[in-house]
């Protein structure tokens, strides 16, 4: 029947069911039950509803003229004043559902259910079996216990187990286990900017560079459900509440528990710059979460999109196109062209989280994963698409050990082999220790390696304590494309932070001691600073930052090994050969909130055209082979580019529990080449948008 998901298990006639009576909660009081001891309470209820039913519940005309034998389902909800009223009801005749709603307005108040001492609200699902049944007589049956000869039973269903019933006798009210799970808390720099600086106190052992976070982790140090108390509003019918405060399904058993939610994005703007007169975005989707017992957790999210951005994300979008002219929606997936100038773009995201110790965590599935304090990485971002991945998280004393198993692709035309697109593949150690209370040292290393040889994932790899720059030379260099790197932070105050970065992806002493600057110097590094509660303005957030990679960092003269995955860098989206400075400030007041985000950069870019075409080092996919020049390499060489982008944005949320937002952004972007090419245009833009959004992840629109 329709709707029936919202009638989760009924018992048969006349069984109430409803949350299990914890310490704290007392149900409701049906009048003449009162003398009745508190565990029996429920069962009072349930008898005196059930008479009232077969003494006063009149069954339509045409029922009884169709001899119609069957059931109708009935949710039902009783107010903090006692009053009885009508949720929904499921049923074959329109007449039912009327003489549902008259009988049940007619039932007198009863004592309303209280938890810890203060009245509540309390819903119970009832199945009315038609024609009416006398609940004396199923009683007095009951009480009789009969033989069952199975010989001469004509029915065996007749005779049903209780099991199926009994489940539902575990089903108790959500308590919102997943801000004490092993899941991810969907990793967007907005939201994590709300409990930043708690996780970043002073003497606090935490580690904030691997992300996603983990509930369990950060509750240690942030409450969310306090959080979400705080942002409560709106009334206590349903709608208000799973519009307002609370998932659309949530669902609690003994030892199990998931949560369920539509997911939006649903954008609409403009773009001064673009021939066409709308941009748009409308994504649809649904999001899951769960538990079973204490160490197993579960997420899945599922998108169908279809899209129209501004011309400079189109065109960007358009320049990833893989193998089949399939153009790639940066951070997203492949996609299909859609109408005019629009993209249809499915993507699908999930993992697995097993806590077997306290000490351990893994996942396995479909995501993306960030190493970092700031808002760019160097070691490895989240601006690519989902991949599959499988990851250790190891936590003891003052270390946490974080090793990543990363499934890639190469979908360029180039590198295809029998049309096939080539898989290639990444491992990840990220050694995070907190040295004293301020400073915290973070050690990296990575290596890419094909399928070569059709060795496939190399069991070299798998161990998480090796070094990988070893492992490549054991097998010939080139065999994998190993880099190194490291972090740092150090924390002022309580307010003030200071985070770095640097990368090494080539290391030759007398190179960098020649001074000529040879294109072997492949390195990076980032500088930043977090105020937190700036200016002394409560919940104000003042980022500063600076990125410079060399030319030719994170490429390879094997054309295959960069370090890249789905035509997207795995670190940095603005590959190589830049320099970037970033302002960013946050602000957020109850469920009200403000970003603006300054980058200022200068990038160099190859010029493939006339008799040029060198690699300068910004195109990571590009062999090291074709490179202008052994010295004198600069960053931004080539064609010179500097690049402006403004971001200002703001909106409310709709519902704190989903991170459902309302929202409004303005684009300003300015890209200024030495000269013209299909990398890089001269282009001015101003790009308006509104829409509301279910944030779940970072959407990076600044390449």
């Amino acid at each position: 029947m329709k709707n029936s998901f919202l009638f989760i298990i009924f018992f048969s006639f006349g069984i109430l069911s409803a949350q299990n009576v914890s310490t704290f909660e007392k149900p409701p009081i049906y009048p003449g039950c009162e003398s009745e001891p508190i565990d029996e309470l429920k069962t009072c209820f349930n008898n005196k509803i059930n008479t009232e039913i077969f003494s006063s519940f009149k069954v339509p005309q045409i029922v009884t003229d169709d001899n119609y034998k069957g059931e109708l389902n009935v949710l039902f909800e009783i107010d903090k004043e006692g009053k009885i009223s009508v949720l929904y009801v499921d049923a074959v005749y329109e007449e039912l559902k009327e003489e549902t709603k008259r009988f049940f307005e007619s039932l007198p108040k009863v004592a309303p259910a209280t938890y810890n001492g203060k009245p509540t609200f309390y819903q119970y699902s009832l199945s009315i079996k038609i024609p009416l049944e006398d609940p004396a007589e199923i009683k007095t049956q009951k009480e009789t216990p009969s033989l069952i000869d199975i010989k001469n039973t004509e029915d065996l269903n007749a005779d049903v187990s209780n099991e199926f019933d009994s489940v539902n006798d575990g089903i108790v009210k959500y308590e919102k286990l997943e801000y004490s799970s092993q899941l991810n808390i969907p990793f967007t720099h907005n939201y994590y900017s709300r409990f930043d600086q708690q996780m970043n106190g002073l003497g606090t052992n935490s580690h904030t560079a691997a992300k996603p976070f983990i509930y369990e982790d950060v509750a240690k140090y942030y409450d969310f459900k306090a959080e979400k108390e705080a942002l409560i509003k709106g009334s206590d019918a349903w709608w208000s509440r799973k519009l307002w405060n609370e998932h659309l399904v949530a669902v609690q058993g003994k030892n199990f528990w998931f949560t369920a939610d539509p997911v939006f994005d649903l954008q609409l703007g403009t773009d001064t710059e673009a021939d066409f007169s709308t941009t748009y975005n409308n994504t649809r989707g649904i999001f899951i979460q769960g538990g079973l017992g204490k160490k197993f957790n579960f997420t899945a999210s599922i998108y169908e999109s279809q899209g129209r951005f501004a011309q400079y994300f189109n065109e960007y979008a358009i320049s990833l196109e893989a193998e089949g002219a399939e153009p790639i929606v940066p951070g997203r997936g492949l996609a299909k062209p859609f109408k005019d100038r629009g993209f249809d773009y499915p993507v699908a995201e999930a993992y697995l989280s097993y806590t077997p110790a306290s000490f351990i965590n893994i996942q396995f599935g479909h995501g993306k994963n960030f190493i970092g304090d700031g808002y760019r990485s160097l070691l490895q971002s989240d601006a690519t698409s989902p991949y599959p991945f499988l990851k250790l998280n190891t936590t003891f004393w003052k270390i946490k050990y974080t090793n990543t198993w990363m499934w890639l692709r190469d979908v360029r035309a180039e590198v295809t082999e029998d049309g096939a697109f080539l898989t290639k593949y990444m491992a990840n150690h990220y050694l995070s220790w907190n040295v004293s209370k301020r400073l915290n040292i973070g050690l990296f290393e990575s290596v890419l390696w094909s399928n070569d040889n059709d060795r496939g994932f190399d069991i070299n790899y798998l161990n998480p304590v090796i070094f990988y720059r070893a492992i490549e030379f054991s097998t010939g260099q080139d065999a994998g494309n190993a880099i190194l790197g490291a972090s740092a932070k150090y924390k002022w105050n309580n307010k003030v932070n200071l985070y770095g970065q640097f990368i090494l992806d080539e290391f030759s002493l007398d190179d960098i001691t020649g001074g000529e600057k040879s294109w072997k110097n492949k390195f990076g590094y980032q500088l930043g600073v977090k105020y937190f509660n700036a200016f002394k303005v409560d919940n104000l957030l003042l980022q500063l930052e600076y990125n410079r990679v060399r030319p030719y960092t994170y490429s390879h003269n094997s054309i295959v090994l960069n370090y890249a995955h789905n035509n997207q860098p795995m670190a940095h989206l603005w590959g190589a050969n830049f320099s970037e400075a970033i302002a960013i400030g946050r602000y957020h007041y109850k469920r009200w909130f403000a970003d603006a985000k300054f980058i200022i950069g200068k990038r160099g870019f190859d010029f493939n055209e006339g008799d040029d075409f060198a690699n300068y080092g910004s195109n990571i996919y590009r062999s090291e082979v074709d490179r202008n020049a052994e010295t004198g390499i600069t960053v931004g060489q080539g064609n010179t580019t500097n690049v402006f982008q403004a971001d200002l944005g703001g909106g409310y949320v709709v519902n704190p529990v989903t991170n459902l937002r309302l929202f409004t952004n303005i684009t300003f972007r300015n890209y200024d080449p030495q000269a013209n090419t299909a990398a890089a245009l001269n282009t001015n833009t101003l790009w308006f948008t509104v829409g509301v959004r279910t944030d779940l992840f970072n959407w990076y629109n600044d390449f």
